[in-house]
């Protein structure tokens, strides 16, 4: 029987690696990055070091993927040969994605559109939409993947330490995190995606060290309870810290079969700010 032909769509916010979505041919609806000057396109012509390098003149704002943008993805898809499509979204609880996605798939009837909310943003949606694309390739039915997918869900974390919450609150993302957390003695949240998909409070700790170590102690955790995991550690402009927790999550994590690792997105920074480290686990 010959395999189903699915296309994978998802937002740039999902944070898969480039190297990955090109291999895999996945397609990607872009948020955009708005200055006073100008707007640019999620990854495509702006990067992570410019949106730093212009933080002390202006912190932009960003907009999700239009419904007409979204469409004309899915017109392409249509155009290459696929008449079935996954769309994977970050989290609802975080972003109006996922409901862009609701709307524009009701104006291509002729595809067959199934739409799953990751309830986690940044590579820990990465490494679900990875899981879809590994899905697809063993040959799991098109209206098996999102019960299996929600099932994935289940057996995989991320966490993620932050230099600053300012960025969180300026972004009005800062979810169930206390706003207040960081100015009162050093004390930093280690932050993870509740089952609603909302940011919360999983640790305190006090300093930077301390959080990190905190959030990967309970990454190894979580990782025991599977056979063998995918691991991401991911960073904004942070690649030293970042190649520091990854050399030490490996050597306490023995079954792992693939590594992710890299600077996440442009909209991603605008959110975070500098000083990001995000770690994650997904059972394979």
């Amino acid at each position: 029987m010959e395999r189903e032909k699915i296309a994978i769509l998802v937002d740039s916010c999902t944070d898969v690696p480039a190297e990955e979505r090109a291999r895999l041919g996945i397609y990607v609806a872009p948020m955009t990055i708005h200055y006073e000057e100008g707007s640019y396109t999620d990854g495509v012509d702006i990067t992570p070091g410019e949106v730093y390098d212009r933080f002390p003149a202006e912190i932009p704002s960003t907009s999700l993927p239009s419904s007409y943008a979204v469409l004309g993805v899915l017109r392409q898809i249509q155009q290459d040969g696929y008449e079935k499509v996954l769309l994977i979204s970050i989290s609802s609880g975080l972003s109006g994605t996922n409901n862009v996605f609701h709307l524009a798939v009701q104006n291509v009837p002729e595809l067959d559109c199934r739409i799953f909310d990751t309830r986690r943003i940044g590579i820990g949606a990465g490494l679900l939409v990875l899981a879809a694309a590994r899905l697809i390739e063993s040959g799991v039915p098109f209206e098996d993947l999102v019960p299996r997918l929600e099932r994935c869900r289940g057996r995989g974390q991320m966490y993620f330490c932050l230099s600053t919450l300012d960025y969180l609150r300026k972004g009005g993302r800062i979810g169930l995190v206390s706003g207040a957390m960081g100015s009162l003695l050093g004390v930093l949240p280690v932050i993870s995606c509740n089952d609603e998909g909302v940011y919360y409070t999983v640790k305190k700790a006090r300093g930077r060290r301390n959080c990190l170590k905190a959030a990967m102690d309970q990454l190894v955790k979580d990782a025991a309870q599977w056979p063998s995991y995918c691991l991401a550690v991911v960073h904004g402009g942070a690649a030293e810290e970042a190649a520091e927790g990854l050399a030490q999550l490996k050597a306490r994590l023995p079954h792992v079969r693939h590594i992710y690792t890299g600077q996440i997105s442009p909209a991603l920074v605008v959110h975070t700010g500098p000083g990001l480290i995000g770690i994650c686990a997904q059972a394979m």
